[in-house]
C-alpha cells in the first residue's frame, strides 16, 4: 500500500473538509428503499408527466408485474438489462423492474451508432433488454431478448408482491459509460449503497416528502439518477420533461403547474436560460448545475435575478455516482475568474495530492475522491482500474482515492477550485469526452493521415474541433463527419473538421496544440 506524505497544515486542511458522515440506508438496495417510501406514502404522487399522474402504490404494482416477467424470461441476480426508453412513467416503471428483480440497467439512446450500441451489449454481457411499446423493438438491441414496457398494460395485471433478496445495498444498480482514451468507451458500475449515498442526507439541496424533482436529462446521463431516484426514495415527486428538445415556454409552464422546487441543468442550458428566459426559473427553490466551468458573468447574473443560495454548482465525475461536491452561490468577488466547485457532499471525501503528498491551501494538484460512491472498478479493465483507483495510507487511515485527472486546489477556507485537466479530457453539455477516442476513430479512417481533436471555446459555448490531414485531395469534411457519425454518439462528432496540408510542430517535436487554437480565434 501507498503512502501519501503530509504535514501537519495539508493534514488540518484536509480533514477539516472531510467531515462529511452522516447516517444513511447503506445496508439497502433500491428495491427496498423504494418500498420504504411506497409503505409511507402509497397514494402520493410519484411521477408526475403532462398528461398522468402515476402514484407511488401503482408504479411499485407496474414495477412488480415487470419484474416478474423479467424473471420469468431468466434475467437472474447481477445480469444486466439493457433498456432504450423516452422520458415518462415506462421508463421509471422500467428502472425499478430492472433493479427488483436483482439486475442492473444498461441506459441506451436509439440515436447512438448501431455499431456502439453492439459493442456496449457485448462488453456487458447483456441478454435483455426493455424497449417503448409505442414501436417495434430497436435493431441495434440485436439478439437480445427484448420486451415492450407500457404501464398501461403492466396496470392490466394488477398487484404484485415484490420479488425480495435478489439485491442488496452491494449489488451493481446501473452501468453507465463513459469516453475512452483506447478508442473504447469505459463502463462504470455503481452499487446501490452508492445512490443512496448520494440521495440520502443531501447537503447540496432539500430531498424529503416535499421535493418536485425535475426529470429532464437522458437516463444515460448520470445526472438521471439524482433526477430519479432523489425524490423516489425520499418519497417526493419526480416531474418529467417528455419533450425531446428544450424550450423554455414549454419548461417554465411545467415548473410552474407542478411547482417544481429542484433541478438540474448543465451548465450550457443553465447559461442559455440566464440569457433568454431567466424567468423559467424564478419560482424554483434550487437550481443544481455543472458538467463543465462556469461562467462569471452568468452567475452573477442569475445572482441578481435570483438571490445567494439559490444556485448551487455541482461537480463530479461518474465514478463517484453523478455529485461530489456542491457550491451554494452567494456572492462573486472581484478577483475571482473562476468559480469554485466547492466542498465534499454528504459521506465523501476528497484529497488534493502533488507527487505523492497532500497539498497546502492554495496548493495545485490532482483532484481526488474518497467514500461509498465510489465505483468499484472499469468494467472489464482491471490495468486501468488499477492506475485510477488506488489505496492508500493517509496519517494512519487507509483510504481508497479516485485519481480524477482534474487540477484543482483548497483555498484557506476548504473550498475547492477547479484549474484544468491533466488530459485531452473535456465536459461538453455535461458529456464527458476524451479527444483520445475521437483522435482514435479519425485514424482508423482510410482518407485520414493525420488528426488533432481540441474544444474552442468562444466564451459561449463550446464545440469539438478536428483539424485532419487527409490522404488525398478528395477527401471532405463532411464525409469525414458523417464517417464520425457512424461509430460516436452526436455529442462526440466535431462540429467542425478544417482540412489541411500539414499539422504544425512545435520546437520539441509535438503538434503545435497553440498554434492550431490560434487558427479559430
Amino acid at each position: 500500500m501507498k503512502s501519501l506524505r503530509c504535514d501537519e497544515a495539508a493534514w488540518s486542511l484536509h480533514e477539516r473538509i472531510n467531515q462529511t458522515s452522516v447516517p444513511y440506508p447503506d445496508d439497502a438496495s433500491i428495491g427496498e428503499l423504494f418500498d420504504r417510501a411506497v409503505a409511507r406514502r402509497p397514494e402520493a404522487a410519484a411521477v408526475i408527466t403532462a398528461s398522468r399522474i402515476c402514484t407511488y402504490r401503482e408504479l411499485d404494482d407496474c414495477a412488480n408485474a415487470l419484474a416478474w416477467r423479467l424473471i420469468d424470461e431468466g434475467v437472474r441476480p447481477g445480469d444486466v438489462v439493457a433498456l432504450v426508453l423516452p422520458r415518462g412513467v415506462d421508463l421509471v416503471a422500467a428502472l425499478l423492474a430492472i433493479v427488483k428483480a436483482g439486475a442492473a440497467y444498461l441506459p441506451l439512446d436509439a440515436a447512438w451508432p448501431a455499431q456502439r450500441i453492439a459493442h456496449l451489449l457485448e462488453q456487458t454481457g447483456c441478454h435483455h433488454a426493455l424497449y417503448g411499446a409505442a414501436g417495434p423493438a430497436p435493431a441495434a438491441l440485436g439478439a437480445c431478448r427484448a420486451l415492450p414496457v407500457s404501464v398501461d398494460t403492466l396496470r392490466e395485471q394488477g398487484q404484485r408482491e415484490a420479488p425480495h433478496g435478489r439485491a442488496t445495498a452491494a449489488s451493481i444498480a446501473y452501468i453507465n459509460f463513459t469516453s475512452g482514451s483506447t478508442g473504447q468507451p469505459k463502463g462504470v458500475p455503481i452499487e446501490h449503497r452508492s445512490v443512496a449515498r448520494l440521495v440520502f442526507g443531501a447537503r447540496y439541496a432539500r430531498l424529503d416528502t416535499e421535493s418536485r424533482v425535475l426529470q429532464m436529462a437522458p437516463v444515460t446521463f448520470d445526472a438521471a439518477t439524482f433526477e430519479i431516484w432523489g425524490p423516489l426514495l425520499n418519497g417526493g415527486a419526480c416531474v418529467v420533461y417528455e419533450d425531446g428538445f428544450v424550450r423554455a415556454s414549454r419548461l417554465r409552464d411545467l415548473i410552474e403547474r407542478h411547482r417544481i422546487n429542484l433541478l438540474f441543468l448543465t451548465t450550457a442550458l443553465f447559461n442559455a436560460l440566464v440569457d433568454e428566459a431567466p424567468a423559467t426559473l424564478a419560482s424554483v427553490e434550487t437550481v443544481l448545475t455543472g458538467g463543465e466551468a462556469h461562467s462569471l458573468r452568468h452567475m452573477n447574473e442569475a445572482l441578481r435575478r435570483y438571490g445567494a443560495d439559490r444556485i448551487v454548482s455541482v461537480y463530479g465525475p461518474t465514478e463517484c455516482t453523478t455529485f461530489t461536491t456542491w457550491y451554494p452561490v452567494r456572492e462573486i468577488g472581484p478577483d475571482e475568474t473562476m468559480l469554485p466547485i466547492g466542498l465534499p457532499i454528504q459521506n465523501t471525501r476528497l484529497y488534493v495530492v502533488d507527487q505523492g503528498a497532500l497539498c497546502r491551501a492554495g496548493e495545485p494538484g490532482e483532484i481526488c475522491v474518497a467514500g461509498p460512491g465510489l465505483t468499484p472498478g472499469y468494467l472489464g479493465m482491471p490495468e486501468i482500474t488499477r492506475e485510477r483507483f488506488v489505496e492508500y495510507e493517509i496519517a494512519g487511515r487507509r483510504e481508497r482515492l479516485y485519481h480524477t485527472g482534474d487540477i484543482g486546489y483548497l483555498r484557506e477556507d476548504g473550498v475547492l477550485v477547479f484549474k484544468g485537466r491533466l488530459d485531452d479530457q473535456v465536459k461538453i453539455n455535461g458529456f464527458r469526452i476524451e479527444f483520445g477516442e475521437i483522435a482514435f476513430h479519425l485514424q482508423n479512417r482510410p482518407e485520414v493521415r493525420r488528426s488533432y481533436v481540441t474544444v474552442h471555446d468562444n466564451g459561449i459555448e463550446k464545440r469539438l474541433v478536428a483539424f485532419v490531414v487527409p490522404r488525398s485531395e478528395g477527401s471532405g469534411a463532411e464525409q469525414i463527419r458523417a464517417a464520425l457519425a457512424e461509430v460516436l454518439p452526436a455529442y462526440m462528432v466535431p462540429a467542425q473538421i478544417h482540412l489541411c496540408d500539414e499539422l504544425p510542430i512545435s520546437a520539441n517535436g509535438k503538434i503545435d496544440h497553440r498554434h492550431l487554437k490560434q487558427t479559430l480565434e
